[in-house]
Order: structure tokens, then sequence, then C-alpha cells
């Protein structure tokens, strides 16, 4: 391992975010004497960025607590675009006005983790709309597409896996390489960035803007990607059967965000506690050495920690209440899921299969049936059997049912009006 100089990069290495870098030993004499200003893109495809995105905002975090000054490059531009990477088919076209409404509400999440503001080290939000959007196309091209090697752009991964797939790559698409390396000259320009980080799938975009930066600006830029990660049994972070895990509370409810920390798989629990908290090294190294049953502890402090990050101290020892009710106790707690549905649904009686659908435990009433089958369904902490069960207003305990399927998940329906 690499012994470097500045508090950056040594605390990025110890921490398992680093991939690949471009001129390490460059690099780090120049974070261990000068604010470095750095910057990671997000397209805004979505109302909200998911788990998945977390390994960058984290780099980010870490680069501000170093002492540095991070860009949050928001993809008002870019989106309109789609980044050809991991992907086999075009993103859908978005609108503006769709754009606009999923960059605001994705904003929200990075308060959480920096702090914006107008000195040195403060974070800032930046949408590359405000230059891509001015763009002429043909002095575009005639001062900086004539950087760009076809040859080379057809060898990179987001190009080549899309062709060898034999799935449609559009003209649109490959653009994205260039507008991308675009991005990382303007944003050196305007506000001094000279380091652009992001996932090892993004090595080659990042690549591109160094050397379009050294070409048409003399520019010395660096990159910094980090390890896409996977758990253990090889599943991609953050994929869930349900979907991906969003950040926004509204569409990830923060118990529900704890819960999916809580489940981490053994071997990944010191991996994850070192990239998601911000836990002292020692204190990790003994909680990942925690025999058998023992390491259930360790999850329970990544899902708080990890929750609290995102959602808040309080709302994740809520959380953590919630989860200990439900699963340890076996009582309810007002901080577990909660579905409304009207009360008559429950006066005429709701079959158990309708209700597990309407509590989205599971995605249709063929699959509740499997799962009355297996043996994962219980009303009220009791085990169901027959899948013919009404559920009425006889079931409701304190104002609501309790629905679980298997042992981890739970969901109230509450009846109203």
């Amino acid at each position: 391992m690499t012994a470097y100089k500045s508090d950056f990069l040594r605390e990025l290495t110890a921490r398992g975010f680093i991939h690949q870098i471009s001129d390490p030993e460059a690099l780090d004499a120049y974070a261990a004497k000068e604010t470095v200003t750095a910057y990671i893109g997000f397209d805004c495809t979505g109302p909200s960025l998911h788990v998945g995105h977390l390994m960058g905002i984290m780099m980010l975090r870490r680069l501000q607590q170093a002492g540095h000054k991070p860009i949050v490059l928001m993809g008002g531009g870019t989106t309109k675009v789609g980044d050809p990477s991991g992907k086999d088919e075009a993103r859908q076209l978005l609108t503006d006005a769709q754009i606009a409404a999923n960059m605001a509400s994705i904003k929200t999440a990075f308060t959480r983790f920096l702090t914006f503001g107008n000195g040195k080290t403060d974070a800032v939000m930046v949408n590359n709309a405000e230059w891509l959007d001015k763009l002429e196309y043909i002095a575009f091209l005639r001062d900086y597409g004539r950087h760009f090697s076809v040859n080379r752009m057809l060898s990179f991964d987001s190009v080549k896996l899309r062709l060898e797939r034999e799935q449609p790559l559009s003209f649109l698409e490959f653009n994205y390489m260039i507008l991308q390396a675009y991005d990382f000259v303007e944003l050196a320009k305007r506000y001094g960035c000279r380091l652009q980080m992001g996932g090892s799938d993004q090595w080659g975009n990042i690549v591109n803007g160094i050397e379009l930066g050294r070409r048409a600006a003399s520019l010395d830029l660096f990159a910094v990607t980090c390890p896409l990660i996977t758990t253990s049994s090889g599943a991609k972070m953050g994929k869930t059967a349900a979907g991906a895990v969003w950040l926004n509370a509204d569409m990830r409810s923060p118990f529900d965000y704890w819960q999916f920390w809580r489940n981490t798989e053994d071997a990944d629990v010191g991996r994850f506690l070192r990239l998601f908290t911000e836990l002292p090294l020692d204190e990790i190294a003994r909680l990942e050495k925690l025999p058998g049953a023992e390491l259930n502890e360790a999850k329970k402090v990544l899902a708080t920690e990890a929750t609290a990050m995102l959602h808040g101290r309080e709302e994740a020892e809520r959380a953590a209440g919630a989860a200990k009710a439900a699963f340890e106790q076996g009582t309810i707690s007002a901080d577990m899921p909660t579905v409304e549905i009207a009360a008559f649904e429950l006066e005429g009686g709701m079959g158990v299969l309708n209700a597990l659908v309407t509590a989205n435990l599971v995605a249709s009433t063929s699959d509740a049936r499997r799962q009355i089958k297996g043996g994962a369904v219980r009303v009220n902490d009791e085990p169901v059997s027959d899948e013919r069960l009404t559920l009425t207003t006889a079931n409701v305990v304190d104002g609501v049912v309790k629905l679980s399927l298997g042992k981890k998940k739970h969901v109230l329906l509450k009846p109203k009006g």
C-alpha cells in the first residue's frame, strides 16, 4: 500500500475507496500542499439518487473533511444525452421540466453529507446545462471534437460492450464522453477544479477529460476512481428484490433504509463500516471480528450509523427501536412502515392475498399464495396457512393490522375514515 503524505489520499486508501489514480505522486504532493477542488457528476434521471451513488458522495465528504473543496456537478445538460456506461439500451429522454424537477429533488440528499457555502472549502453545486445548453455545434466540433479519435472511443467499454451485445448505440449517446470531458475542462477554467472522481466504470471518460484539458487548454488534471461495489454474493450494491434503495425519505423510509443496512451479508460488514460510516478504524476492526451471531450487533451499528448520516441521529434511533420492537420483541411500533387503507375495506372483509399486495410485501396475489404455502406470512404475528383468510375489523389491534413476510419485513395496515 502506498504511503501517501496527504490526509485525503491516506484516508481514502485506509477505508478502501481507491481503485485507480491517474498520477498518484503528483496528486498526493498537490493535496498535501494546496486546497484541491474536485468534482463528481450526477445525472438527473430520477427524483432521487440511490445507495449506489453513496461511494461518490462519501468521497466528496472525505475530500471536504480533509480541507479541500467539493463540487457537486448536476447533469442538467448531460441528462439530455444519457451515459451509455454499463447500459444495454438508451435512456428514456426527459423533458427540461422533468430534469429540473428531478434536480430539485436530488439536491436535498447532499445537504446531509456536505457543507455548502461561499467559504474556501465549502461545497458548491453546479449545473452543466450552464455551458452545454449554449454550445454552438460547429464551433464545438472544431475546437474540441478534433481532439477525440473515433478509433479510441470505440475501444472504451461503455461503447464496446454495447456493440458486442448488438444493442443499438445512438450518435447522441456516443457524444456523452465528449461532453463529460468538456465538463472537466469547463470546471477547471471556472472553478480551478483539477480532480474528477467517480466509479471505476468512468475511468475512460475521466481520462478523456484529462487529455482534453492538456491538449485544448494546457491544463494539468487528475483522476481518482473507486471500485464498483458488489456484495460478497455478487449482487450489485443497492439493488434489492423490491428495487433500488433510494436516498430520499419519501421514496424509502428511514426504517426501510435502516433495515437495508441491517441485512448486510456477514462478509461485507467490515468493508461497509469503513466506506459508509465514520467510526474509527480500530473500532471497525473490533466489530468485524465479532464471532457468530454477535456479528449481528455490528450490523445494527452499521445500520444506525449509515441511517444517521442520511436521515439524522433521531430518525436512526427511532428506526433501530422500531426494528427491535418488530424483530426481537414481536410488538408493534408506530415507526414501522405504514400503509393507509379505507376503513370500509376491513368492514367488508379484505382477503389476505390482496392485503399483502396492498402492503407492497408481494408483487402479486400469486406471489402471496406461494409465500403463504411456504409459511412466510403472519398477521399480527400469527402464522397464516389459509390463503382464503379474510381480514376484518376484528384483526385491528391498537388501530392497525400488522402484516409480516418472513422475519424481516413488516408493514402496518392502518384503516382510515
